[in-house]
């Protein structure tokens, strides 16, 4: 999804409240393209798999039951993160902080598909606060511990440099997956989401036979 078409699908919740290709891309390839600058990565030793995505975007909704199969087969060199994108936009603030707090939590991973489930399907406000808790409550989180890491500076500096990777990548639609730092792929640049997960197959093989790669 466009960051253009951002807000046209989020009024729905506002009525609630330098690198050379690969040879396979030389050779006719197409499926990414180089984030230029690279950006450095924050897992050291691994290769960083970031998807960009919110949960009000149908299509990160419907790219993630593909994406998760993908994760579940990759191997232990590859440290795959999520990063709710923002905008600027205060709904995707608030969802965006839903997330880093289920993360803090530790509920993130039990919980994630049924967040977009409840944006999009069920149209809860999960963008406020209050909203957010009562529905984290209802699914098994003590009432306190949510609060706390919702309101908490690690979910808060987290907020930021979320806001920060999608602006040094230049993220201006979801879902888009950055491999290493260096490439850029989403369904609309590979064609399909299955495309895409293929262009990072891809490139996994690539990175892991560059020099001084183990």
């Amino acid at each position: 999804m466009q960051r253009r078409d951002v807000l046209k699908q989020l009024s729905a919740l506002a009525a609630l409240g330098g690198v050379g290709l690969p040879a396979w891309s030389q050779a006719g390839g197409k499926g990414f393209e180089l984030v230029s600058p690279p950006q450095p990565t924050e897992v050291k030793g691994k290769i960083e798999i970031l998807e960009f995505f919110h949960y009000g975007c149908p299509h990160c909704r419907a790219f993630d039951p593909l994406l998760e199969m993908w994760i579940k087969k990759q191997a232990a060199d590859v440290a795959f993160h999520r990063v709710p994108v923002m905008w600027g936009n205060p709904q995707l603030v608030g969802l965006a902080k839903l997330h880093l707090t289920l993360e803090a939590t530790g509920d993130l991973v039990r919980l994630h598909s049924q967040v977009f489930d409840a944006v999009q399907s069920d149209k809860l406000p999960l963008h406020t606060e209050a909203g957010a808790q009562e529905w984290a409550v209802k699914k098994g989180i003590d009432a306190k511990k949510f609060a706390d890491a919702y309101r908490s500076f690690n979910v808060n500096v987290r907020l930021k440099r979320a806001e920060e990777l999608a602006r040094a990548y230049r993220v201006d639609g979801v879902p888009t997956l950055i491999v290493d730092g260096k490439y850029r792929t989403s369904g609309s640049i590979a064609g399909t989401h299955e495309a895409a997960l293929k262009a990072v197959d891809q490139l996994l093989v690539t990175i892991r036979g560059e020099p001084g790669r183990k």
